[in-house]
């Protein structure tokens, strides 16, 4: 049962290979990478309603999204936003987002251009990290978003290997759910 549920959360956000292989934004901070996870998904609206939803991300902001079925058994506390907000849609190069990797961890946005690509980098102890968003027009009205965490060096690469990526598609399946929640209802 589990192993079934993994593979049908894992298809909900599974990167084609040709977009494992297109290269992405950021792709040049972390030149050597230890791990690459790539993931993908659909959201039934165009780039230019979606891209909003996305520049509010992080803590201490929209926070991240889940669908509602799930945000339920969360203390009010812990919940996203459920509406785009202005304070957060004005993201620029330079600017430094609290991330929930841990209480001083941050992203800062290293590439934007409106609404197709949003590029973070990190640090972390001596991983270097680059994570990116790519949206692009699909079918006339939907949007493929692409997204890619490189990190590298990594020091227990057999632990990103097994619980980061565990973690990493938990939380991207939860986002994409969450997204084409918000994203139809707005």
């Amino acid at each position: 049962m589990k192993a079934r549920i993994r593979a049908l959360v894992f298809a909900r956000v599974k990167a084609s290979t040709d977009e494992v292989a297109a290269p992405m934004p950021g792709d040049d901070v972390v030149r050597h990478p230890d791990s690459v996870m790539d993931r993908a998904f659909t959201i039934t609206a165009p780039p230019e309603l979606v891209w909003p939803w996305l520049t509010q991300l992080g803590k201490r902001r929209a926070g991240w999204y889940l669908p509602q079925r799930v945000e339920r058994f969360l203390p009010r506390s812990h919940r996203a936003i459920r509406h785009l907000d202005s304070r957060w849609l004005n993201l620029t190069a330079g600017d430094v987002i609290p991330d929930y990797g841990g209480r001083h961890e941050t992203f800062t946005v290293s590439e934007i251009s409106p609404p197709h690509v949003l590029g973070y980098t990190s640090k972390r102890g001596r991983t270097n990290i680059s994570w990116s968003i790519k949206l692009t027009l699909i079918d006339g009205d939907s949007t493929r978003v692409q997204l890619r965490l490189r990190l590298g060096p990594v020091r227990h690469k057999r632990l990103v290997a097994t619980a980061g990526e565990l973690i990493d598609l938990i939380t991207i399946a939860g986002l994409a759910a969450g997204l084409q929640e918000r994203v139809t209802r707005s």
